[in-house]
């Protein structure tokens, strides 16, 4: 009984997480509904995350020590450890570059560039080619946000919107690029090759992304202050910001793409008197502290996870998913649930996609769902809900970045405006259906007694 129980996992891991969402939506409904300002606010997400972690603590049966050490194993995680260096690299490259006045002279250089109304479609054309081309979401965020709240203010264009379209694009590059973790581990988990998932998944993502410019270039026009003009700008202040979207292009290491950043500002800085090196160490601090609320998110988070996963909720979620599953189709939606739902368990799509690839694997050879389509969807689906739960990287950086250049965010701000990834759950939804984009799976079919992956 207690081995079945124990392969089966059990829904009560689960409550962690939805303690930290009851407290934190409740929280910040009620003050809503009471008409405060800034109502989500009010009650701290990280001190709601934080009452997540005691309950996770009172799990199980193990000693204080012991929880401790599977929580510090998940919070120091490989990919936790990565988002927090960027956090806070991150911070202190925004920090600055806007104090030395790069963050104006670049906005108002777009400005004079750009007809307002195109604004927001540009910003996410330009994050979902820096996406695709360097591999990381948050890396994007992290370089284009601070221009595009520095854009809101001065357009008159709602910051939520244009940050959303950043991390619209963002999340683009991550379900499509080469070289992404999401895609790595999608491919390997299920045998394919990179190129021909790429080819599955690029005809379902391109109709989500043009409706997205589409729905962008009038939400943007329809709320653009067209009254706004630039400002003044050097264009040796603009130097940073082109450096760094230059060298993440190129596929340098993000930390040293950012380190460059950093002291590339702090010279132009020095150099225009705009910065002391007191002042300019100073900044690098600010820029630390301004990413607080998202570093101890991704921390908690990291363990809370490690705890969930230890007490069986991620098994639990599977053994019912599994559970539900009667035919070809009905197997695409419970793998695309399945992807969906452990993403929103751990935050993190690329560690969700590695935790459900076998089991994927194994429904999608019983019922003969081609490795290819396989990988696709748990691509997609870890996508779409990592750029929308309000606790991810993504849209943790975003609010933080953008609060930090002046435009004050929720990540709850930001959700609705996340029109791409609203797209592309629907048209990854209906190709189960509708298998428009089984071209290449119709002319090439899967050869599954040659793949010894049975």
């Amino acid at each position: 009984m207690n081995s079945e129980r124990a392969k089966k996992g059990t829904a009560l891991a689960l409550l962690p997480f939805v303690l930290f969402i009851v407290i934190y939506l409740g929280a910040g409904i009620y003050f809503q509904m009471q008409g405060v300002k800034m109502a989500f606010y009010q009650f701290p997400s990280v001190t709601a995350m934080f009452l997540a972690v005691l309950s996770a603590f009172c799990m199980g049966r193990e000693t204080i020590r012991k929880k401790f050490r599977i929580f510090t194993r998940g919070a120091a995680n490989e990919n936790v450890m990565t988002m927090l260096m960027i956090y806070i690299m991150a911070g202190a490259f925004s920090a600055v570059t806007s104090a030395m006045g790069g963050r104006d002279a670049t906005v108002n250089l777009g400005i004079s560039l750009i007809s307002p109304e195109y604004l927001t479609a540009g910003i996410f054309l330009i994050s979902a080619f820096m996406g695709t081309a360097t591999g990381t979401s948050v890396g994007t965020v992290a370089a284009i946000v601070p221009i595009a709240a520095g854009i809101s203010a001065k357009s008159g264009i709602p910051g939520a919107l244009l940050v959303a379209a950043c991390v619209s694009g963002a999340m683009f590059g991550d379900n499509l690029s080469m070289i992404s973790d999401t895609t790595i581990a999608a491919t390997r988990t299920q045998g394919c090759g990179l190129r021909d998932k790429f080819k599955v998944n690029f005809l379902i993502a391109i109709p989500a992304a043009l409706l997205t410019v589409v729905i962008f270039f009038f939400l943007g026009a329809s709320s653009v202050n067209v009254t706004a003009v630039a400002g003044e700008y050097n264009v040796i202040k603009v130097l940073p910001y082109l450096t760094v979207l230059f060298l993440a292009l190129v596929g340098l290491n993000v930390f040293l793409v950012l380190t460059l950043g950093i002291f590339l500002s702090g010279i132009i800085g020095l150099s225009s008197g705009d910065l002391t090196v007191i002042a300019f160490a100073q900044e690098i601090w600010k820029g630390f502290n301004s990413m607080n609320e998202a570093f101890f998110l991704a921390l908690f988070c990291g363990g809370i996870s490690a705890l969930i996963s230890h007490y069986g909720g991620i098994r639990w979620l599977i053994w019912k998913l599994q559970a539900m599953i009667s035919g070809r189709r009905s197997a695409q939606v419970s793998i695309a649930a399945l992807v969906s739902l452990i993403d929103c368990a751990t935050a993190n799509n690329t560690v969700a996609i590695i935790v459900v690839g076998d089991v994927a694997h194994k429904i999608s050879v019983q019922y003969r769902v081609d490795p290819r389509r396989t990988a696709s969807l748990l691509d997609i689906f870890s996508c779409v809900f990592q750029g929308i739960i309000p606790y991810g990287a993504q849209l943790l950086t975003a609010a933080a970045l953008a609060t930090a250049n002046g435009v004050v965010l929720n990540t709850l701000d930001i959700v609705p405006h996340m029109w791409y990834c609203f797209l592309l759950a629907l048209f990854g939804f209906v190709s189960i259906f509708v298998p428009y984009a089984d071209g290449l799976i119709r002319r090439e079919p899967w050869q599954w007694e040659k793949t010894g992956r049975e």
